[in-house]
């Protein structure tokens, strides 16, 4: 039985690895940035150019935002 114990910690230990080096380092884009991002590759690329996105609306207060 200890060997079992030793070869699921081991192997929980490497899933948790392999999983913590996922993703890219830096700060999330919102979906505007990624459109703009989106549009500037493809004119690099020269491939048709996705449609201009609408540029968000401004963020209104919400009486619980504090909380968050």
């Amino acid at each position: 039985m200890t060997g079992s114990r030793i070869l699921m910690t081991l192997t929980l230990l490497a899933a948790m690895a392999a999983v913590t080096a996922c993703g890219r380092k830096g700060g999330l884009d919102t979906p505007y940035e990624a459109a703009v991002q989106a549009r500037k590759d493809a004119e690099r690329a020269k491939q048709p150019v996705p449609p201009e996105p609408a540029k968000p609306v401004e963020d209104k207060k919400f009486i619980l935002d504090p909380l968050i």
